[in-house]
């Protein structure tokens, strides 16, 4: 009797906890019930237990194994034209959001409310970052932080950094060059490495090398991203992923911190030295720490190592800018290619605008962007081709958290309440709205050099790939002039073309017995056999910045 009371005692706080956590599960799911009940549009499919979840499930079924979850959310969110907003429960692993892809609503999020973002951005952030970044953080921390790096990233810093970039690009070239005859590869890895160099070099000031060699810094990110999704199952319930992000995130934290001390040096010397150069290219870290020395007691000039609050929040946003700066880049510079090779007269148009600018000798635009960074602004054709690609293809969506009090309004002056939900901007969709945008599906340079008024003149609103309002991508200016760098030379040097076909047939060739048979019995993956998006055998894949399939396949030739 006494052992049976001590086994009723000791369950008692187990059961009190279980009962607690079936009464705020019900609690969390009355509410979505009533939401579904009042006729908030969503998927009729709902369920108490797993939510909106299994519709999902069979718009990610359509696709290829690998392709971007935002993918199967934008073909979802097209059902619900009439109200561009929709509320998807997505219990049991997420909390429930407002899918919006309507540029009217995305206004209200983004600038009207300056919804905060969701406690999820830093669970999603932190393997790559590290800790608090500029995508995570809010309010206060928020400000202070962008208005440090706001200066390292300005739109007169950026193009201070042109010829820095230029002799990043220059080798690029001579890496295509290499390539030229010699049959099928990759290219996302020569993008990847390129962007690698500038992004480490414009807020580091750090050379790696990376195009040439293999470095500790670019190898421990590979591993963080790859080991990194946002969706895909089989990677987020891996055991083995945490200690692999955990242990190369240390690699990256000690690189940084190193270079951060050597950069924290240079700027106590260069500010003690009456006869420091002040016209060297400063580096967006080196701006960065002389606004916080400046807003902080000078004392810290006088102190032999880094302020460790300091370093170890500008390590966050270096893992960030490194992040964000080489993944997504590198991926848009290779659909900016892609287009191009699918739309030849674009091709064509895009290499006279850069004859009419830098003349026709294409080795010379080097040295003449060298001479005159502002050259670039000359290329208002090469813009529109970079905006048109990252309208069709936008690296990502964005997230934010509900607020007490708020609702959005949908064209129809519908309101859906944001108290216990949030919100998330489907750039995907709202890049493709044909009630916004005319001819959304097609390629058309040209709707960004019409005037107000013409029928292809883009909706502010709509166009989000670097998200508005305060909020907004820090980088944006960095990556137009990048990518108008990279197009300027080498698109009259180089033919690239791609080359699914001959590699599916080399994977298809390198199958081993056990996979043909399974192939030949039907039991295979139901979505192998699916290799195309609507189309598209470059399709964006679930891979950190939406990398094209495969890492883009392809032969490179001399322009002729």
């Amino acid at each position: 009797m006494p052992f049976t009371n001590v086994l009723i005692t000791l369950s008692l706080p187990f059961l009190g906890a279980i009962g607690y956590g079936f009464y705020v599960g019900y609690q969390h799911r009355s509410k979505i019930n009533r939401l579904r009940k009042q006729g908030i549009p969503m998927p009729a499919e709902w369920s108490w237990l797993t939510g909106h979840l299994l519709v999902l499930q069979k718009y990610v079924d359509r696709l290829p194994s690998d392709a971007n979850v935002n993918l199967a959310m934008r073909d979802l969110s097209f059902e619900y034209a009439d109200t561009e907003i929709f509320l998807m429960d997505f219990w049991p692993v997420y909390p429930p959001l407002l899918m919006v892809y309507s540029p009217e609503a995305a206004v209200q999020i983004s600038t009207k409310y300056n919804l905060p973002k969701t406690d999820m951005h830093l669970k999603f952030m932190r393997p790559i970052t590290g800790g608090p970044d500029l995508i995570s953080m809010r309010d206060n921390e928020w400000k202070i932080w962008r208005s440090l790096f706001n200066p390292g990233f300005s739109v007169g810093s950026m193009m201070n950094h042109v010829p820095t970039i230029i002799d990043s690009v220059q080798v690029f070239c001579d890496k295509l060059q290499e390539r030229v005859g010699s049959g099928l590869f990759c290219l996302d890895d020569l993008t990847t490495r390129l962007t690698m160099d500038v992004i480490i070099k414009v807020t580091l000031d750090t050379d790696l090398d990376y195009q040439r060699s293999e470095n500790a810094l670019s190898t421990a990110l590979n591993y963080i991203t790859t080991w990194h999704s946002f969706w895909d199952p089989r990677i987020l319930a891996h055991p083995l992923r945490p200690f692999i992000q955990k242990y190369y995130g240390h690699v990256m934290n000690t690189y940084i911190r190193k270079e951060l001390n050597k950069r924290f040096s240079e700027t106590r010397q260069e500010q003690s030295s009456p006869h420091s150069d002040s016209r060297r290219t400063k580096s967006v870290i080196a701006l960065a720490l002389e606004g916080y020395l400046a807003a902080h007691d000078e004392k810290l000039l006088e102190a032999t190592k880094l302020d460790d609050h300091f370093a170890k929040y500008a390590t966050y946003q270096i893992r960030l800018f490194l992040f964000a700066g080489n993944d997504t880049t590198s991926s848009s510079i290779i659909y900016v290619y892609h287009l191009l090779f699918q739309h030849p007269d674009a091709l064509s148009r895009t290499r006279q605008e850069h004859d009419s600018v830098f003349g026709t000798d294409p080795s010379a635009a080097a040295n003449l962007l060298r001479e005159c960074p502002a050259l670039l602004n000359k290329c208002s054709y090469t813009l529109a081709v970079i905006k048109e690609t990252l309208r069709l293809f936008p690296p990502a969506a964005t997230m934010r958290q509900g607020r007490n009090g708020v609702s959005l309004t949908d064209r129809h002056g519908n309101s859906y309440p944001m108290d216990y939900v949030g919100a998330t901007i489907l750039h995907g969709g709202v890049h493709l709205n044909p009630r916004v945008w005319p001819r959304a599906d097609e390629f058309l340079p040209e709707r960004w050099l019409v005037e107000v008024g013409h029928e292809l003149y883009p909706n502010p609103g709509a166009y989000r790939p670097f998200e508005q309002g305060p909020r907004n991508c820090i980088g944006q200016t960095l990556v137009y002039n990048e990518m108008r760098i990279v197009m300027v030379m080498t698109m009259r040097l180089f033919d690239i073309k791609p080359a699914y076909d001959e590699w599916d047939a080399m994977k298809s060739s390198n199958e081993g017995p056990l996979k043909k048979f399974l192939r030949w019995t039907g039991l295979h993956a139901q979505t192998e056999g699916i290799k195309t998006v609507n189309g598209e055998r470059a399709y964006q894949t679930e891979k950190a910045g939406a990398h094209p399939a495969d890492g883009y396949p392809c032969h490179v030739t001399l322009s002729r």
